[in-house]
């Protein structure tokens, strides 16, 4: 018998000057990048945020909170490693599969999803086929249509047994 949970992550940050574009833990060729306290990678943070509340943990800023200095700049695919982590310990050694979406009106994301995906399967230790990466814009829309900034959601199954 096995207990199987859904979470969903929802993640957001400004676009700014002199800063690497890094999204899933791929660095972007792109003028601009994320503002944020660590590398600002919606994706990823979308991501850790759906399996932690798969899990029934709190949120990714209560776990690697901004005011860390120990989290100044980190590079999120060691927040995505604690939070794997953080899964088996809480018994939940199966991530069944995880789906995400991008919404960017700039930079073209298509070239950068395989790369992604292998990047996130590496860290959370499952197969490829297991993420979906989807990016879409906003038909210039809102912030991220005015190029503001890029917001990424996730959801995510996990399982484990009881």
């Amino acid at each position: 018998m096995s207990e199987i949970r859904v979470g969903h992550g929802f993640d957001v940050h400004r676009l700014v000057e002199n800063r690497p574009l890094v999204l899933g833990g791929v660095e972007i060729s792109y003028e601009k990048g994320l503002q944020g306290h660590s590398d600002a990678d919606v994706l990823l943070h979308a991501i850790c945020d759906a399996l932690l509340g798969a899990a029934g943990l709190a949120d990714i800023g209560t776990h690697f909170p901004a005011e860390d200095p120990k989290y100044k700049d980190a590079d999120s695919t060691m927040l995505l490693a604690e939070v794997r982590r953080m899964l088996t310990r809480a018994g939940f050694d199966r991530i069944v599969n995880l789906d995400t979406v991008i919404m960017a009106e700039k930079p073209k994301l298509a070239p950068y999803v395989d790369q992604m995906k292998m990047k996130i399967a590496e860290v959370l230790q499952i197969e490829p086929e297991r993420v979906g990466i989807k990016a879409t814009t906003t038909e210039g829309l809102g912030f991220t249509g005015r190029e503001e900034g890029i917001a990424a959601s996730a959801v995510c199954l996990i399982e484990k047994d009881v």
